[in-house]
Formats: structure tokens, sequence, C-alpha cells
């Protein structure tokens, strides 16, 4: 379950307040994934959604079953598939019939049918069964649409529904709790009145748009595994033996085995670890967004999960810095000497071989800053960079502060007071090359227009100054 925070900046339009709200569901990016909007509002702020989750777009086409003498109060509601959802304590209360509720349900049935033939044509709903259902819509005002939204797509064979929505009023978990295995809002403001409040546009979505995102989103989806082979064609025959790489793979570590995504662009000048901070993966869209800047500057970058899914479950791992540090320096170890670790996988050591000698830098996150420079503090000269994103450097300790050679970067939001504060209190610990940059007008997750930008910038540039030997040709970024 997802806690959110009342700070709140409003969403410019749906497309702004769904590329806010992909931020907080990068852990659900994976092939068992889709993405279902309810229509016509929710499409925009989904189809940000899908694109960042690599996910498939749908819609969940309802229609409300009204009392037959006061429509307003729903006594059920109905979705594709002949999916039907009752309120048998309305029905039993109104005293509605069987011919009643059958005759309601028959006249909304032709119209559910006929807003789906005009939203999806001929293309079939996507198979749920046995996936994760990532259910949006713009916002939740009394929740009845989404409430009957996932209980639609679970009777359709979802194993696993979250509900996202960019804003909510505060109470909405107490509502919706028992409808989704996960609750996720980017911000509950109060006082809460109407969706449309926290949107400077907040204008009607049409059909014509409706149509146009998900023609745009299927034919993503068809084009995905072919862009996928000509890019991979493309980069064996412009690299020659130096061929780029991107691909998951297994690194041991400490008696675990962690999963990571490494990305090495042909004649990468160096590479750089990401440490994830409390609560995240190698899935942050987040951490993802800033790797793709620097692999765009030719640098390679390894993405990797600090605890299994185990030990995720017990937060006191979150904030273990010398258990995440241990884990940072036993993979980095392995990739700057391209020493083959003991019993381990093939695509490990072929993991290891392909980054073998390249300069090393570290870029941390939140907690995963700390682990970060534990790990630049143990291991001395042969970690070239770090940077911190919105990171809590202070939980590394005074004494490993001080043990840092490498030159640091402390990114920090302005409107990150707490935080903020505790970096400037770490960098006076800090004895090596050490800068304080602080992102105007940001909050800790650089969610505002341009502001994760201008982290991806700033890390770029603090790499690319201190990682490639000198003399090394750079990638236009």
């Amino acid at each position: 379950m997802h806690v959110t925070g009342t700070h709140f900046t409003p969403f410019a339009d749906r497309t702004d307040a769904g590329r806010r709200l992909a931020a907080r569901l990068g852990h659900l990016s994976g092939p068992d994934t889709v993405v279902v909007a309810l229509p016509r509002g929710g499409v925009p702020v989904a189809a940000e959604v899908a694109a960042v989750l690599g996910a498939p777009l749908d819609i969940c086409v309802i229609r409300k079953l009204g009392v037959p003498y006061q429509p307003e109060l729903g006594m059920g509601a109905i979705g594709e598939g002949g999916v039907r959802v009752l309120n048998e304590q309305v029905i039993r209360l109104a005293s509605v019939t069987d011919d009643q509720l059958a005759e309601v349900e028959r006249r909304e049935r032709v119209e559910l049918e006929r807003r789906a033939r005009r939203y999806r044509g001929d293309r079939p709903p996507t198979d749920v069964r046995g996936r994760v259902v990532v259910v949006v819509d713009d916002g939740i005002a009394t929740g009845s649409t989404a409430r009957a939204a996932c209980r639609i797509v679970r009777e359709r064979g979802a194993a696993r529904v979250v509900l996202a929505v960019p804003v909510a009023p505060r109470d909405w978990i107490d509502r919706l709790d028992e409808v989704a295995d996960e609750l996720v809002c980017v911000s509950t403001p109060s006082p809460f009145f109407a969706i449309g409040e926290f949107y400077a546009d907040f204008s009607q979505t049409e059909d014509e748009e409706v149509l146009r995102l998900l023609a745009e989103a299927h034919d993503s989806a068809a084009a995905a595994p072919a862009a996928a082979s000509a890019t991979t064609t493309a980069a064996r025959a412009t690299s020659g033996t130096a061929a780029g790489v991107d691909r998951e793979l297994v690194l041991p570590a400490a008696g675990v085995r962690l999963a990571g995504r490494l990305t090495v662009p042909a004649g990468a000048l160096g590479i750089v670890v990401f440490a994830h901070g409390s609560g995240s993966s190698r899935h942050s869209p987040r951490n993802r967004y800033v790797a793709d800047r620097l692999n765009r500057a030719g640098l390679a970058t390894l993405l990797f999960d600090l605890l299994t899914e185990a030990e995720e479950a017990d937060r006191r791992n979150v904030f273990d810095v010398a258990l995440l540090g241990s884990r940072l320096t036993a993979v980095a170890r392995q990739l700057n000497t391209g020493s083959k670790p003991e019993a381990a996988p093939e695509s490990a050591a072929a993991a290891v071989t392909e980054t073998r000698g390249l300069p090393l830098g570290l870029f941390g996150a939140s907690t995963g800053a700390a682990a970060a420079l534990h790990t630049a503090a143990e291991l001395g000269p042969a970690v070239r960079a770090v940077v911190s994103r919105g990171g809590r450097p202070d939980l590394a300790g005074a004494e490993e502060l001080s043990r840092v050679s490498a030159p640091t970067l402390l990114v920090v939001g302005a409107l990150d007071v707490t935080v903020l504060d505790l970096n400037r209190r770490a960098a006076r610990r800090l004895r090596c090359e050490r800068e304080l940059a602080v992102v105007p007008r940001a909050t800790h997750l650089f969610e505002e227009p341009g502001a994760l930008d201008e982290v991806a910038e700033l890390a770029r540039d603090w790499f690319l100054r201190h990682l490639p030997e000198p003399g090394s040709a750079t990638v236009d970024p």
C-alpha cells in the first residue's frame, strides 16, 4: 500500500498528471502488466503510464445500473464480456424486481457495446487473466466508477489489481481498500471538492483524442518487437566487436543473487552503478530516465536491486546502510576488475567481461546515496565520481564521509527542506571535491516539470567531467 504526501503542485493537464503518476509506478514494469483506462478522462493519464511501464493500454468501458425510479442511485455496474457487479443491498432496499433489473441491464448493455465498438473498433479486449492490471482514471471523487472497474477486471481474471490515480480525497484508501491489492496516488490534498480544481486544464476529453491515444498505443506495441530487432541489428553493424549491450542479468553478492539491468553503449567511456532508494528498484522510472540520458552520453549503466524480494518486506533492511553498501561494493568490484565471481552464472560473467576496465561511477538515490558513499569510502580511488539525487548521505556516517575521495555531487530539490539541510551538513564532512546543486522549485522526487531533466543533466555533466580518461572522445549529449 502506498502512502502519499500532502504537498501538491497542480497538474498542468492530464498528460502532466500521467507522467507524475507514472513516476510512482516503476515497480510494476514487466511483461505481465496491463494498463486499463476509464474513458474518457482516464485515457490521456493512462497513456503516459503505459508508455513508461512499456505495457499495453486498454480501456474498461463501464455502465452504471441505476435504480429504475432513481437512476442516479447505482445498484450495480456492467462491463464487457458479460461482466456484472451488483449491489444486493441497494437492490433489496429499493425493492427492484428481477424484471426491472433485467430491463435496465438490457438498455445499458446496448449503450456499453456501442461505446466499446466506438473506442476499440474490431480489436478484442486485452486478455488480463493472470496478469497485473493497473486501473487508471484522472482522479477519484466518490470512487464508485473506480470501484466497479476494479471489480470488473478482477472478474475478468486479473491476478493483481492496482488502482492508480493522480489525485483523490484523503479518505480514499478507507473507501477503496477492499477492491484493489494496491492503491497509488500522487497527492491527496485537502479540502477536496472536485477533481477539476487540481488541474490547470481539465477540459473534456473528446472521443477523437481517446481514439488517437488508443491507436498510438496499439501501433507502438505492435512495432516494439521490430524496433528492438532493428536497434540490435544497427548496433551490431556499427560497433564491430564493441557491440552495445542492453539486457537483464543476475549478479551474486554476499550469498544472494541480485537482478539487474546492464546497458553498455558501444565505446563506453565509463560505467555508472545505480543504488536505489527506499522502496524502489531497478525499475524506478526516475533512475531509468537518468540512466537513459547517461547512455546517450556514452556512459554504461547498471541498475540493480540491492535487496531480494523477501528482504524488501522488512523495512529495516531499507535503512541498513552497512548491508546495502556491502552489496553495492561486491557488485562494483566485479564490474570494475572484471574478475569472474565464484559460482557466478554465465550471464554475470559475460557482463563483468564487457565492463572490464571502464572507469567506475556511482549514482545513489535516497538511502541508496548512503550506500554509494559507503562503497566510495571502501573502494577509494577505484570510484572516480559519485552523484546523489535527493539522497541521505548523512546515513553513511561521519567517519565514512571523511574517507570518500571520489568527487561527489549532491543534488537536492529546493523545496525538500529537511533533506537539503541534511545534505549541507554531510557536505561539510566530505574531504573530497564536492558540490551541492539545488534544483529550484523541486520537491523530493523531482516531479515538477523540468526538474528531473535538470538532475539528469547535472549527473551527466559530472560523470563526463570525472570518469573518462583525458583525451577520450565523448558522445554529444
